[in-house]
C-alpha cells in the first residue's frame, strides 16, 4: 500500500479538480480529503456517506455558577482574556479560551471543569471510484491536524481491509499543522502550483517542509500558459532543486464547467487533450 498526497503551497491552484481527475484514473485505491478547514473533493466525487463520526475539539472552561465564589482568581489569572466578569458574574467567552486548565487547577471552589464541544464530524463514504474517508471541521474548530491524523488512520484501516493498493489524499494548501499531519509518513508528494511570484514563493516553502520530513516530491504547473516567463522560473528552479516536474496543464474552463456539473474531467470531457496529461501525471506517481 502506498500513500500519496497532493498539496499545493498556496490555495486556488486547481489542487482539488487535479486530484479528482487522478481519481477517476485510480483502480483499487482509497480517496481521503484532508483540506478540512475548506473541503472541496466532495463536490466532484459525490460521496454517499455510510458512516458518521464525531470530533472532540479543544477543551473548553466552564463555571458552574452555583460553586462560582466570584473571587476573581481565574480572571486574573487568564492570559488570553477568556474569563470576563459582567453584572458581577464571571463568565468564560470560549472563543478566546485555549483549554490551557490554568483556571480550572487554580480554582478555590472547583466551580470550574473542561468540556469538549463535538461541532466536527468525520465520514466513511462510497464514490463511483471507491472509498472516501472525509471530514467537516465545525466553524471556529481548532485541532485541524489532529483531525487529519485521525482520517489517514482510518484511511490505512480501510486500505488494509479491502487490500487496496493505493491512498490518494487531497491535502490542504500552505505549510501548517493539517499539511505536515497530511504528509506525514507519505510515500510521495505531488506539489501543484501555479505560474505566479506567490506561486513560486509558496513552492518554494512547501519543497523546504517535505524536505525536513523526507518526502519525495514531484512538481505539476497548472494554468502554465497564463505567464510563461514565471512557468520558465519555476523550472529553473526545480532544475536547481532536484525536483521532477512532472506536468504543465494549460489554463482551460473545462475544470470549471466538469466542476459545475460535479464531474471530473474524464467523465465530463473525455476527448479533451488535458486528459492526456492527466494520465502522464498517473503514470509518473505509479
Amino acid at each position: 500500500m502506498k500513500q500519496v498526497t497532493i498539496i499545493s503551497g498556496k490555495g486556488g491552484t486547481g489542487k482539488t479538480s487535479i486530484t479528482a481527475a487522478l481519481a477517476a484514473n485510480q483502480g483499487n485505491a482509497i480517496f481521503t480529503d484532508c483540506d478540512v478547514d475548506a473541503a472541496d473533493l466532495y463536490l466532484l466525487l459525490t460521496p454517499n456517506i455510510q458512516k458518521t463520526h464525531t470530533f472532540p475539539g479543544a477543551p473548553i472552561a466552564q463555571i458552574d455558577q452555583q460553586k462560582c465564589t466570584s473571587c476573581g482568581i481565574c480572571e486574573s489569572l487568564c492570559r488570553f482574556d477568556a474569563i470576563q466578569q459582567k453584572d458581577g458574574v464571571f463568565q468564560v467567552v470560549e472563543f478566546n479560551c485555549e483549554g490551557c486548565k490554568l483556571c480550572m487547577h487554580a480554582c478555590p471552589a472547583n466551580a470550574i471543569s473542561m468540556q469538549q464541544p463535538e461541532n466536527s464530524e468525520w465520514y466513511e463514504s462510497d464514490t463511483r471510484f471507491g472509498p472516501m474517508i472525509h471530514a467537516h471541521l465545525g466553524i471556529g474548530e481548532d485541532l485541524s491536524g489532529k483531525l487529519v491524523s485521525q482520517l489517514r488512520e482510518r484511511a490505512r484501516e480501510v486500505a488494509k481491509e479491502r487490500n487496496a493498493g493505493l491512498i490518494l489524499t487531497d491535502g490542504p494548501p500552505g505549510v501548517g499543522c493539517p499539511v505536515i499531519a497530511s504528509i506525514t509518513g507519505a510515500d510521495l508528494g505531488v506539489v501543484i502550483t501555479e505560474p505566479t511570484m506567490s506561486g513560486l514563493n509558496d513552492l518554494k516553502r512547501v519543497v523546504d517542509l517535505a524536505e525536513y520530513f523526507h518526502i519525495p516530491l514531484k512538481v505539476v504547473v497548472n494554468k502554465y500558459d497564463l505567464n510563461k516567463s514565471m512557468t520558465d522560473k519555476i523550472e529553473k528552479y526545480c532544475q536547481e532543486s532536484n525536483l521532477e516536474l512532472i506536468a504543465r496543464i494549460p489554463y482551460d474552463k473545462i475544470f470549471l464547467e466538469a466542476m459545475v456539473e460535479q464531474k471530473t474531467l474524464s467523465e465530463y470531457a473525455p476527448e479533451n487533450s488535458i486528459n492526456d496529461i492527466i494520465q502522464d501525471i498517473h503514470k509518473a506517481i505509479q
